[in-house]
């Protein structure tokens, strides 16, 4: 790409969301306009038309990336826009900037702008004519500039919009506005400038009110129904200068909104209305929320005055879920829901307190439930991207978030200086290996393969002399519930053994990964480095089977990351089953252990404990939220006391969806569908019933075609119907009976199973 145009900002500041626009004739005697290309991003985020349409449904353009070394465009097809904006009178490039990631708050320690505080725009329209010449217009010192309607925005504190200050004419050729300016061209380096790999942000889905309450304090409030991500869009009309405010919260507090979690997030916007009908959506923002809190509002609230919007990264929807227990299927929801409203450009640990950041931690573990959902694919590796740029500028140190704003932050004592730290440093190699394995693609190994390496290599500079990952800061078993509210990381599990086992777990994959390409050399080096952990994690941490702690999060990990020796695996899935047992069945684990604890029970003969875990309905549990109204999964177990008090700890998310990961375990074990070769081209039909279910299905549209599995069972005996595309095989097992092999095709078998095989027990 030549680049004609340059990174300009407004001579004045309008309230960090300047309008800019040029108006501009096609040069004639070129014939008609064959094709039209705009380029556009921006140092913030922009919207653009073209004399008053819009380019495109995108929002929040150009998303966030790691700014200092990458800052993505986007590019349209305009041509039919140029097309019907000729006239005699002209044509208008507009842009609307708001101060996105780039120049809005970002993190909890209320500090913003940490990019620089030059907001800008950058477009370039390339028209080309019949005759093949090509006309440019781009952002220079050209361009004039002015007020919007916007007083304020942030991604945190919501947006205000004055509707006597609107003027859509400013789109339009031969506006003259008032107050109105010029523009200056900004530094700026266009090598950063790289195309989206990702999709972009897009409204996905519109929710009607559910329900307009008064609270006990007289407040108006309204439920959609829905804990989402996105904003209000509002239709109202009053008096000329009145103010409507909408503030946001997921959860009610003794029947008020529950805005504590939000911490300094206000998630509140602010529209002055101009007299007549006035239309709100405030783009610039987006809230996490199921409730709102509306006050100002003229005359009577009716639902059809609101619509919450839904917006998230675009993404395909390619894998679905169903059994005969509602609950289980609300919480499969909730996982959807979860997913959904985090991805919004970068995967993020929550959507609405002064957070909002890529935390490594929860995609590592969260990143085979995403890839089987949704096709995440392009959306993974656009962030991988910004984890090895931010890794090479680091010492080889892969962030706790990613883009890692929290390098411009005060670090909190207990963490030190920032270093690389286990399972959220794993997801430089766990998350390209997850998107191998959904997808069967080696393309994402081989762009990412020096990162995956240099974080292995980091982590064996950071062994102790007994060959354990045990020094630095670890988050270790995070939010384990039997650690303090106020100190998340105080888990029951050893963080050197939880911090050993990934690291083996890390140096097996890349060990793996380097025979897939061909790297003979890196194949030895972390093949041999790989059994030197597994040798020291047996030597420091395990003794008779037992496993340093002694808890479920260790042996989950021992016995899924294979690092037992066979004659202790039976022994660690005993345990592990008893531990269970003696919990209630009630969960046990915190981050590390909670994707993992299922299959460790499965891998051990234990399934029918598994399946007590998962549909336990005690607080803690996976289901608990869903008894008590969640529509998306929890950050902690008991985010929501069950006397309906929100849980005193300063993290108290309603929406994240670390602990959503089981949802894998459930596509596996009990819809029955699993990979026998990486993208599945062949795969296993293995449904393992339990719990009291009486059916399951599950679907995936693969690489290859739809493959899909459902089955029932009545009494002893299960019938499975499954089908597999043209080219793939697959076996078919089932409890008591041989492997059967299948090809592409329907199957439908019906056989008598175990008297014990679903039972509840």
């Amino acid at each position: 790409m030549t680049w004609h145009a340059q990174m300009i900002a407004a001579d004045e500041a309008f309230d960090g969301a300047p309008l800019l626009r040029r108006e501009f004739a096609l040069e004639d005697g070129h014939g008609a306009v064959a094709r039209a290309t705009l380029t556009l991003t921006a140092q913030g985020v922009v919207e653009a038309w073209l004399n008053g349409r819009p380019v495109s449904d995108d929002v929040l353009t150009p998303g966030w990336s790691s700014y200092e070394w990458r800052l993505r465009y986007a590019t349209y097809d305009v041509t039919a826009l140029v097309e019907a904006s000729s006239s005699e009178t002209g044509t208008v490039l507009g842009l609307a900037l708001g101060k996105g990631w780039f120049g809005g708050r970002l993190g909890w320690s209320g500090g913003g702008s940490w990019y620089g505080d030059a907001q800008g725009a950058f477009a370039q329209l390339e028209v080309e004519f019949a005759d093949g010449s090509t006309q440019l217009v781009v952002t220079d010192d050209a361009w004039a500039s002015g007020p919007s309607g916007v007083l304020a925005n942030d991604l945190y504190d919501g947006q205000t919009i004055d509707a006597r200050r609107r003027d859509d004419a400013w789109k339009l050729p031969g506006f003259v506005g008032e107050g109105w300016t010029g523009t200056h061209a900004i530094e700026f380096d266009t090598a950063k400038l790289e195309p989206y790999i990702g999709p972009s942000v897009k409204r996905w889905a519109t929710l009607p009110v559910q329900e307009i309450s008064t609270s006990p304090s007289g407040k108006t409030l309204v439920d959609f129904g829905q804990n989402l991500v996105g904003w209000i869009k509002v239709r109202v009309q009053g008096p000329a200068g009145s103010e409507v405010t909408i503030r946001h919260a997921e959860v009610l507090e003794h029947g008020e909104l529950g805005v504590r979690p939000l911490r300094t997030a206000q998630a509140t916007d602010r529209y002055i209305l101009s007299g007549g009908v006035d239309v709100f959506e405030p783009t610039f923002t987006f809230h996490g929320f199921r409730y709102a809190e509306v006050t100002g509002w003229p005359g009577e609230l009716k639902a059809e005055d609101l619509t919450a919007i839904a917006v998230g990264s675009e993404l395909t929807r390619i894998g679905e879920f169903s059994s005969s227990d509602p609950l289980l299927n609300q919480f499969h929801e909730n996982v959807v829901w979860g997913m959904r409203g985090n991805f919004v450009d970068v995967p993020t640990d929550c959507p609405q307190r002064d957070e909002r950041l890529g935390w490594t931690g929860d995609i590592a573990a969260f990143a085979p439930t995403a890839a089987y959902l949704y096709d995440v694919d392009a959306f993974l590796s656009d962030w991988l991207v910004d984890l090895d740029l931010e890794q090479q500028h680091n010492e080889g140190i892969v962030g706790f978030v990613i883009p890692d704003v929290l390098k411009y932050m005060p670090h909190p004592e207990d963490f030190g200086k920032p270093d690389t730290t286990a399972l959220w440093s794993d997801a430089a190699v766990w998350v390209p290996w997850d998107l191998y394995e959904a997808y069967g693609d080696t393309a994402v190994l081989e762009r990412q393969f020096d990162s995956m390496a240099s974080h292995v290599r980091r982590v064996k500079s950071l062994l102790s002399p007994a060959g354990v990952w045990d020094g630095n800061f670890q988050f270790g078993d995070w939010l384990d519930l039997d650690a303090p509210p106020e100190d998340p990381a105080k888990a029951k599990a050893d963080k050197g053994v939880v911090a050993t086992a990934c690291a083996y777990r890390s140096a097996r994959i890349l060990a793996d990964t380097a025979a897939l390409l061909g790297r003979t050399a890196e194949q030895a080096e972390f093949e041999a480095h790989a059994a030197e952990l597994r040798a020291a994690f047996n030597r420091e941490y395990v003794s008779g089977g037992v496993v340093m702690s002694d808890c479920t999060t260790v042996y989950s990990l021992a016995i899924v990351f294979g690092l037992l020796e066979p004659a202790d695996v039976e022994f660690a899935g005993d345990r592990l089953a008893e531990l269970a047992a003696d919990a209630g069945y009630r969960i046990s684990t915190g981050f590390a252990g909670t994707p993992f604890i299922a299959d460790a029970l499965t891998q051990t003969g234990h399934t029918d404990v598994a399946y007590r875990l998962l549909l336990e309905k005690e607080c803690p549990s996976w289901l608990y939220p869903v008894t008590m109204g969640a529509t998306t999964v929890w950050e902690r177990w008991d985010s929501m006391l069950p006397d309906g008090t929100i849980n005193p700890g300063e993290m108290t998310s309603f929406n994240h969806y670390a602990l959503g990961a089981v949802a894998d375990w459930m596509h596996r074990v009990v819809g029955g569908l699993a990979p026998l070769k990486p993208g599945y081209a062949s795969v296993l039909i293995a449904p393992q019933p339990g719990g009291g279910l009486t059916e399951a299905a599950t679907s995936l549209e693969t690489r290859h075609g739809r493959v899909s599995v459902r089955w029932s069972l009545d009494g002893d005996l299960l019938t499975v119907d499954a089908e597999l595309p043209d080219g793939v095989d697959g076996i078919l097992r089932l409890p008591g009976r041989e492997d059967q092999p299948l090809s592409g095709g329907p199957v439908s078998v019906t056989a008598e199973v175990p008297s014990s095989v679903g039972a509840v027990r």
